[in-house]
């Protein structure tokens, strides 16, 4: 097939992806469990660690991811969503899933797709059907681990089709209440749903309400919980811009000067969850993990946009603090980088709580430039900024993403920086315009 071809091929795969979405969000598992008994349940094969939790959900998989494949394993993960492309989704060993692979596979599902249809069955949703890809992939690729990153909540969502060998809940927090529930307890029993016979659960949750509901579930289904926290402890010793190093104690060794290029606090507990689970592994299906791996793993794991430092000079940070708890660590991050003036991009959904987010961000902000996240959920984005004005400090409403970065960059003196966060669907043409702009430069 020419490149030509190819791409046109690829291109109208994506789109008959993208026209799925008029499917919406449409829980429970009974479309994705036909669409993959129909496939030959290839979920069935995959080794599987599932990941759930409100944040630090996406920063945990790839560290786990990493240390597995510096093991020396073939490591399959699934993550969304993704950033710049498409493909970023599936990932076995650091390769996006080739353009050919994804021709094919989506080739394959298709026929079922419309089976199913037409003997009267729902159609399964855009994200069901990339699950399904997703485990297809990693099947036929016969990758020894797959880490499963939970799309929305646990019990509700479609990767909740597997057997995992461990169950991680990173945390809970206030997030999709629309879906999930109005009080984190309501909220962590539908995370909860991933917790399954036969597996262990580990959890970084600090909230005494949450570990309850876990435990509980746990003990129903008479599997071991381990907290981050509690049974495993960790201590920063020191963090610069770029890098940072801690000390752990894990649930059997213990591991000095660990270095992580992840930022800010939080990814030291999302460290600690990854390790516990490799741990965990180790200790309960004699899975071969060396030290090394473990220092590794986390010394070379990447995830765009989490606290990203994307250039220097001028200094740039990008941050997908999308909710109050990923606000709250970016707060807490923000003091680590030298700057004199700080202006900050910021761009969120409205199903968020915005005015928490503005209060805990605005106030270390000189200067505000409000954008809007291309989703048919960023409702009234410019309230964003009659909000932020309330701080007393200058704001700009610029509805493109990609104009409000290139006007932030020329409102950047010598020694200041600029800060672009808020929702992932808006970063991602943020993070892409100013690397385009960087690039001229």
């Amino acid at each position: 097939m020419s490149e030509k071809d190819l791409e046109k091929e690829y291109s109208e795969s994506l789109q008959y992806l993208a026209n799925l979405t008029t499917f919406g969000i449409n829980f429970g598992l009974g479309r994705i469990q036909e669409l993959l008994k129909r496939l030959g349940n290839p979920e069935r094969v995959l080794r599987v660690v599932h990941v759930g939790g409100t944040n630090g959900k996406g920063s945990t998989t790839v560290m786990i991811a990493r240390i597995l494949r510096e093991a020396g394993y073939k490591v399959g993960v699934f993550t969304s969503p993704h950033m710049h492309d498409y493909r970023e989704r599936m990932v076995i060993n650091g390769q996006m899933i080739p353009k050919e692979k994804v021709i094919k596979v989506i080739a394959r599902v298709r026929p079922h797709l419309e089976a199913m249809v037409a003997e009267g069955y729902e159609h399964p949703t855009e994200f069901e059907v990339s699950t399904a890809l997703a485990f297809l992939y990693f099947a036929e690729e016969s990758v020894d681990y797959a880490v499963i990153e939970v799309g929305l909540g646990g019990a509700i969502d479609s990767t909740n089709v597997v057997t995992p060998l461990v169950s991680v809940i990173t945390n809970v927090g206030m997030d999709h209440m629309d879906y999930l529930g109005s009080d984190v307890v309501s909220i962590a029993k539908v995370k909860a749903g991933i917790i399954k016979p036969q597996s262990v659960v580990v959890t970084a949750s600090e909230d005494l309400d949450v570990i309850e509901v876990l435990r509980e579930q746990a003990k129903a289904m008479g599997v071991p919980l381990w907290l981050v926290g509690e049974d495993v402890r960790w201590e920063s010793k020191w963090s610069g811009e770029l890098e940072q190093e801690f000390d752990l104690i894990g649930l059997h060794s213990t591991y000095l000067k660990l270095r992580l290029h992840l930022m800010g606090l939080h990814q030291l507990r999302n460290a600690a969850t990854a390790i516990t689970v490799c741990e965990v592994l180790q200790s309960q299906y004699d899975v071969r993990i060396p030290r090394e791996a473990i220092y590794a793993g986390l010394r070379e794991v990447e995830w765009f946009g989490r606290l990203e430092l994307l250039s220097l000079n001028p200094k740039i940070l990008l941050d997908g603090a999308h909710n109050v708890d990923g606000a709250k660590a970016l707060a807490q991050a923000l003091p680590l980088y030298k700057r004199n003036k700080l202006i900050l991009c910021l761009g969120m959904l409205t199903d968020k709580e915005r005015e928490k987010v503005v209060n805990m961000l605005v106030p270390l902000a000189d200067e505000l430039i409000i954008t809007r996240p291309d989703s048919p959920r960023a409702g009234d984005w410019r309230a964003l900024g009659k909000l932020a004005e309330q701080h007393g400090r200058p704001v700009t409403c610029i509805e493109n993403p990609k104009e409000a970065v290139v006007f932030a960059l020329k409102r950047l003196g010598e020694n200041d920086m600029l800060c672009v966060t808020g929702s992932i669907y808006m970063l991602a043409e943020a993070r892409q315009a100013l690397i385009n702009d960087l690039k001229q430069d």
